[in-house]
């Protein structure tokens, strides 16, 4: 039996397990919410309940961005809101550093700390959390995994038009 992880190892390792389940064929991001070392939610990205997902749709990309899908971070937080879990004071670990839309979902859930595996390259995400006195920390990732870039080759993201783009 090897070393046993820590519980920053060991939650953000749910959350790259918890990535697995991701329906996005740009990159895979899984999400952990986590308070008093009790998992709370988890969420990865992916289309909304019932709709198509990137898998089976293809991509729907707006100024290089898939709007098809829900952030790891948003589903998480919307999974404690549909089924009335308390985020308040509660830990996030991500498996990517947030965007601006979730970091301005993170400090309005009260999630006090964020843990990330990668970075993403959101520079006004990070002044959201900063300036909300909410802590960003860098994890190292288990050993056995590297950094969850987990993004497709172009060439397996398939496209829909969007129909602005012709007005």
């Amino acid at each position: 039996m090897g070393e046993r992880p820590s519980w920053d190892e060991y939650f953000m390792q749910i959350a790259l397990d918890v990535a697995t389940r991701s329906t996005c064929l740009r990159r895979q991001v899984g999400a952990v919410i986590v308070r008093d070392r009790r998992i709370l939610t988890t969420g990865y990205n992916g289309a909304p309940m019932g709709l198509p997902h990137c898998l089976t749709a293809g991509c729907h990309l707006v100024n290089g961005h898939c709007i098809r899908c829900l952030h790891a971070e948003q589903n998480a937080i919307i999974q404690a809101a549909y089924f009335g879990v308390r985020t308040e004071g509660a830990i996030l670990y991500c498996t990517h550093q947030p965007c601006n839309m979730c970091a301005k979902m993170i400090v309005n859930a009260g999630i006090t700390k964020v843990y990330i595996g990668g970075e993403y390259p959101d520079e006004f995400a990070l002044e959201v959390l900063s300036t909300a006195g909410v802590p960003l920390v860098l994890v190292s990732l288990p050993s056995g995994n590297q950094e969850p870039s987990n993004t497709m080759p172009a060439d397996t993201v398939s496209a829909v038009e969007n129909p602005l783009d012709k007005a």
